[in-house]
């Protein structure tokens, strides 16, 4: 079994936002997969069970806020008998193009709050991570908080379905055992 962890921040507000493009990609693929995200308030998670290929996955979004993701992630982790190399990441990055992705199997949180809450409630920087580059803010004056809670504009969409077409792959991948370094030398 694979964990696919979607970072965000949950509320209609942050629909489309930079910072939940965690949550965009898990939607993207349970759409087109027909799948149902359940609510399971004891792990503080929607998730939706899906099956491909024979193996079992499961997609998560976290109804915590993004500072606090380790919460709901640790104890599904031990409550499904999970290691670290079962789970997949996927978050924001403002230091990357629009749409790039980079896989990393190990790392520090980079100044992102959702994955810094994730090695201290996992004790450990050793698990997957699927960075999506959200770009910068186009002008110094803009806040960062402000470029990452807000929405993609229109002509931004198609470079962020391309880069959300490319994580469905990588989670395929991911979800049916494809080693991680494998999954780099094709996606990095």
């Amino acid at each position: 079994m694979k964990l696919i962890v979607g970072l965000g921040n949950i509320g209609r507000e942050y629909d489309n936002t930079r910072h939940n493009i965690g949550f965009m990609a898990l939607d993207a693929l349970a759409e087109r997969e027909n799948l149902t995200f359940k609510m399971d308030s004891a792990h503080h998670a929607m998730i939706a069970d899906w099956r491909y290929k024979g193996e079992k996955i499961l997609l998560v979004k976290p109804t915590t806020y993004m500072n606090e993701s380790g919460r709901a992630v640790g104890p599904l982790m031990k409550y499904y008998n999970l290691e670290n190399e079962d789970v997949l990441v996927i978050h924001d990055d403002m230091d990357m193009d629009l749409g790039r992705l980079r896989l990393r199997a190990t790392g520090s949180a980079g100044g992102h709050n959702g994955i810094k809450s994730l090695i201290q409630a996992l004790g450990t920087k050793e698990f997957t991570r699927l960075k999506f580059g959200i770009s910068h803010p186009k002008y110094e004056s803009q806040a960062v908080i402000d470029f990452v809670l807000g929405k993609f504009t229109k002509d931004e969409m198609p470079d962020v379905m391309l880069g959300i077409d490319r994580t469905i792959e990588i989670i395929e991948g991911f979800g049916t055992g494809e080693k991680v370094q494998m999954l780099m030398n094709r996606f990095n």
